[in-house]
């Protein structure tokens, strides 16, 4: 983050002394559909025509006018492109005062400026939204605590009371039913499962270093196992006494309470994984038998084992059975998988079907990437995770110390016999 404009772009604006200061306060004046003013890091730039134009509308735009565009630019990395910054500066008309005063203001108007602290060893790869990585070192322990469970947020964490919090669960043909964070703890058992949740893009740098892919920066980080608390969804479900089923009825959809002004966030399941007793989705509100913290869904968030963490909605606000996937932007056109030639300018997202279970994912934790290991020490122990998605469980983990040309068997440190993710050590290997 600059110190001097507030911003977490990488990229930097150039000077233009050639063009007149504005006083915040001045800018905030342009602030209509025909005569709409922002600011971005030190400039500021009058962006009238796209008020018709936007690609996410005028309501969205709108939600800038007058102020910094900063914070907002952060919630999409579409705008986090050389080209997308090149035609900013095409409607470029000024400089802003950044003074204490002005920092002030623009502080006030940040849509995250609520966000909760976090721990300090996390692993940030992006401020606002935030998402963080959990320690490698850390991930060796089976459970991760909650502190440093690894954050993936794509829009700002919202302040919710649990006294006013409502969960409303509807369909086609079905009934509206709401529920209040009491009502799912008294009219439901507690469900408590043990569950790795990972971000679809984790290790993504490993993929970048082969061929640059677009995305967030994720090593191997993004995933974390905690045990989760709360009321089955199929319990909430059959509450309504409906005969929800195949094929009425195919997916359910889930909606978030956090939101850009516009739209929420939002995903969905396939019913059978909602309605599957060994499925273990639940809506959860404790996290390691602790109250959920707020930056992993406070009050209530939908906990999807074995599926992408992009499933498993936070802030849970709205449950929705029907027969068509969640309209969401993040479910409709996001968190897919295309063959290696398709790229960003000519991807059909309806060309491929929504990513759920995950395949097998492991990664070394220790020794660290880029650590120096003693060629003193006749034994090299090698740490680190496997998992499977889809409740599959990690059978064997085979590590090479030479790049394949001979492998050891590793051994597998489970929790109990019930649970499929695990950690491996590798039998202590010579040197050679």
């Amino acid at each position: 983050k600059s110190e001097s404009d507030g911003s977490t772009s990488p990229f930097k604006i150039p000077a233009r002394e050639d063009l007149p200061t504005f006083e915040i306060e001045d800018v905030r004046t342009h602030c209509s559909p025909g005569d709409v003013y922002v600011t971005y890091q030190h400039g500021v730039y009058d962006v009238s025509e796209w008020a018709d134009i936007h690609p996410g509308g005028t309501a969205r735009l709108m939600l800038a006018a007058g102020k910094a565009i900063d914070p907002f630019w952060a919630l999409y990395a579409q705008h986090m492109t050389p080209e997308v910054h090149e035609i900013l500066e095409r409607y470029r008309v000024g400089n802003v005062v950044l003074d204490e005063e002005a920092l002030e203001l623009l502080d006030a108007s940040d849509p995250f400026s609520s966000d909760p602290p976090r721990h300090p060893s996390l692993l940030v790869r992006s401020p606002k939204p935030f998402n963080a990585e959990t320690p490698p070192a850390l991930l060796s322990d089976y459970l991760t605590e909650s502190e440093v469970f690894y954050v993936r947020n794509h829009l700002p964490v919202p302040l919710i009371d649990p006294e006013e919090y409502i969960l409303t669960v509807q369909g086609d043909g079905l009934p509206d039913i709401t529920f209040t964070l009491d009502d799912l703890k008294s009219l439901f058992d507690k469900h408590t499962v043990t569950a790795t949740v990972q971000c679809a893009g984790n290790r993504r740098n490993d993929i970048t270093a082969v061929k640059p892919v677009r995305g967030g920066e994720w090593d191997i980080g993004a995933i974390s196992n905690a045990t989760w608390s709360g009321a089955r969804l199929k319990d909430v479900l059959d509450f309504l006494d409906a005969g929800i089923s195949f094929p009425k009825y195919q997916h359910v959809s889930f909606e978030g309470l956090d939101t850009d002004g516009t739209r929420s966030y939002g995903a969905s399941i396939p019913l059978h994984k909602a309605l599957d007793v060994y499925g273990d989705v639940i809506l959860a509100y404790e996290m390691n038998g602790k109250t959920l913290p707020r930056d992993h869904g406070y009050p209530v968030r939908a906990l999807v084992p074995g599926t992408i963490g992009a499933r498993s909605v936070k802030w849970l606000g709205n449950i929705y059975v029907g027969k068509e996937e969640s309209e969401s932007h993040w479910q409709r056109n996001d968190y897919r998988s295309f063959s290696p030639n398709i790229d960003w300018d000519t991807v059909d997202f309806k060309s491929a079907p929504s990513m759920q279970d995950f395949p097998v994912q492991s990664a070394i934790t220790f020794p660290c990437n880029n650590d120096v290991v003693h060629l003193s020490d006749e034994y090299v122990t090698v740490k680190g995770y496997a998992w499977a998605g889809g409740g599959r469980e990690i059978i064997r983990v085979d590590v090479t110390p030479d790049n394949g040309k001979s492998w050891l068997t590793a051994e597998l440190l489970e929790r109990d016999d019930e649970e499929s993710e695990k950690r491996f050590a590798e039998n202590p290997s010579r040197r050679d």
